[in-house]
């Protein structure tokens, strides 16, 4: 499996796959906040990012097909991601889901992300939901 930044040509894979309008997401693949993983020249899976605040990575989407999922894709995406960021030097990382979701949030913790919140947004989504903040200021890989 190769992880990397997405680029241009992933750009009707993506628009198949992510939720976001063609729009934002030729904007993320412009600003490099993509990752896609890629087996055997097909696409698997990605994560999309922005910066809460205009600061803070923040994780938006992590979406792996489902018959890739359970293989590891996510947790290399979110690794690929992950140390892009120490390398840039941030301190802390960001992500969400909602308060439903047992799933993504067990998934969250295990990557050692903490519960710092939510916010009941149920005008648009049927529970509120909660934020995750991981600490990466002393990380280091190699």
């Amino acid at each position: 499996m190769i992880v990397r930044r997405g680029r241009s040509e992933d750009l009707p894979w993506l628009v198949g796959y992510d939720d976001a309008s063609e729009d934002w997401i030729r904007r993320c693949i412009q600003f490099e906040e993509y990752f896609v993983a890629e087996q055997d020249g097909e696409l698997t899976g990605f994560l999309r990012f922005s910066r809460f605040w205009g600061k803070i990575p923040y994780m938006d989407m992590i979406r792996v097909l489902s018959s890739h999922q359970r293989a590891g894709v996510g947790t290399a995406l979110f690794r690929a991601w992950e140390d892009a960021m120490i390398e840039e030097g941030e301190q802390h990382l960001m992500t969400s889901s909602e308060w439903a979701q047992a799933e993504p949030q067990a998934w969250h913790r295990r990557n050692g992300f903490q519960a710092a919140g939510s916010i009941d947004f149920r005008i648009v989504q049927p529970s509120p939901e909660i934020f995750f903040l991981k600490d990466i200021s002393g990380a280091r890989r190699g």
